[in-house]
């Protein structure tokens, strides 16, 4: 087995071309998940929507031991920890206390699902719980108000995940939450500031996290000129080798028929660009200097990956990576807004820019789905995503391209049968192979889920007797009654 490391993460590969292309359901599961009276999920504590690909990381791998994070009961941030040596389980912890998930009248936000990443001094930091935050914490000089309040939590001691504080040095605004951190040790925390009609910003901590700068606008909420509403984004913003930060992202406009802006579905285009961390310029990928905060007008001249024939047809946020050569590889799903009532758009596309134009994967080579991806070389790279099999079952399965995404083969499925749906996380940073991402299956009739760490041969095992169980109180709480 060859690893390669990849813009943070371990990525994997074998040497044979044939194994990349594999079709098969592994059958000799390793060492770490043949375990007699053990289970594939390691908690049934992961409330509603406990993770997803935009809030991220979802976990980070290092000495030996993969930490990880999740929304749980009172959509608290919760974390456990993976032994690879030891083969060992240690929690789930309750972390951090949610400003939200309390009122048992209220539905489940799911905004404040939390992100963690470790410093270079082995702390442990976890943002999470926002969704806009109240006019009660002060004047959202960068957007609207809606609920909850991002906290940012560390651990006590390095590399500990049992005893934890609160540090009170970012804004209570924030939402879709996403740690970055470069070369020099630097911590960057990206996220929303506020409600739909909110700027996109970044707060950059030069001392492991201790303290953060002031708010710095990438891009820019303002109402159109035509009435139509307000201009809103989606974005995945990544870490990436030589001190590049890479963002992949989408166009929302949000209504404007109400105080906190009606919240219309549609979502359209895709755009790309890229942050200099030496310089924090931004600019395009011909190199040409972007403005930040960005306009829609600068994104659409500028940035444009895909442009939507028209409002019905929604696109979707995924991952970005770049290559060796820094060139960016992104997935962007869209298809007609009718289907968003039928599990969102129909068609997901593969971007690849080569030099001098983007390059575009073949109709139907990809599911719509959340997940990863891993870009090996420029013309070879692999996605890890959830989809719905013809039986109407759940699987988390490998597909391998050899051409630039062009065309994709399927590869193996390493989590099948999950009958009531899953939902995954982007790739652990630093990702050790066995546990790659972070997974959640529903269980019927209730909002209560099992988490799973799935790596590329399968799940993480745990002894039945060892897995974390909600309690009685906590399954009646979120029993779906009809």
């Amino acid at each position: 087995m060859q690893f390669i490391k990849l813009s943070g993460l371990v990525a994997w590969c074998t040497l044979a071309l044939t194994a990349c292309q594999s079709t098969s359901t592994p059958t000799d599961q390793p060492q770490t998940t043949a375990m007699v009276d053990s289970v594939e999920y390691f908690t049934d504590t992961g409330l509603s929507n406990p993770v997803a690909t935009l809030q991220h990381p979802a976990g980070e791998y290092a000495n030996g031991i993969t930490y990880v994070t999740y929304q749980g009961p009172l959509e608290d941030a919760y974390v456990a920890a993976y032994n690879h040596n030891t083969k060992q389980w240690l929690g789930p912890i309750k972390a951090g206390t949610s400003a939200m998930g309390k009122d048992p009248t209220r539905k489940i936000d799911n905004h404040g699902k939390p992100a963690l990443i470790i410093d270079d001094l082995g702390y442990i930091h976890i943002a999470f719980g926002g969704h806009g935050g109240t006019p009660e914490m002060g004047d959202n000089d960068l957007g609207n108000y809606n609920y909850g309040k991002l906290k940012h939590i560390v651990s006590k001691r390095p590399y500990d995940i049992t005893e934890w504080q609160e540090l009170n040095n970012v804004s209570p605004f924030g939402t879709y939450n996403q740690w970055v951190k470069t070369s020099n040790g630097d911590l960057y925390l990206f996220y929303r500031h506020g409600a739909h009609q909110s700027h996109w910003v970044y707060q950059k901590s030069t001392d492991h996290g201790r303290t953060f700068g002031e708010r710095v606008s990438v891009m820019k909420h303002q109402k159109r000129d035509d009435g139509l509403g307000v201009d809103s984004w989606y974005g995945y913003f990544s870490e990436e080798a030589n001190d590049t930060i890479a963002l992949g992202y989408i166009y929302h406009r949000c209504g404007n028929n109400h105080p906190n802006g009606k919240h219309l579905g549609e979502r359209t285009n895709g755009y790309y660009m890229q942050m200099d961390t030496n310089t924090g310029q931004w600019s395009n990928v011909q190199g040409e200097p972007i403005a930040t905060p960005v306009t829609r007008d600068i994104a659409n001249e500028k940035t444009l990956v895909l442009k939507t024939d028209h409002t019905d047809d929604w696109t979707g946020i995924s991952t970005v990576h770049l290559d060796e050569n820094g060139y960016p590889h992104i997935r962007f799903a869209r298809g007609h807004h009718k289907n968003r009532h039928q599990g969102g758009p129909k068609k997901a596309h593969y971007y690849r820019w080569d030099g001098e134009q983007w390059l575009v994967s073949k109709t139907g080579q990809l599911p719509i789905s959340n997940g990863d991806h891993v870009v090996h070389y420029p013309l070879k790279t692999s996605t890890l995503l959830a989809s719905r099999a013809k039986d109407k079952s759940h699987m988390i399965s490998w597909r391998h391209s050899v051409d630039g995404g062009k065309t994709f083969k399927k590869g193996d499925v390493v989590l099948a049968n999950k009958t009531f749906g899953v939902q995954v996380s982007s790739f652990i940073r630093n990702a050790h192979p066995d546990a790659l991402m972070l997974v959640s299956e529903k269980i019927d009739n209730s909002h209560l889920r099992k988490m799973y760490l799935v790596g590329q041969h399968g799940p993480v095992m745990r002894a039945k007797s060892e897995a974390h169980q909600a309690s009685d109180e906590m399954k009646q709480r979120y029993l779906i009654t009809k």
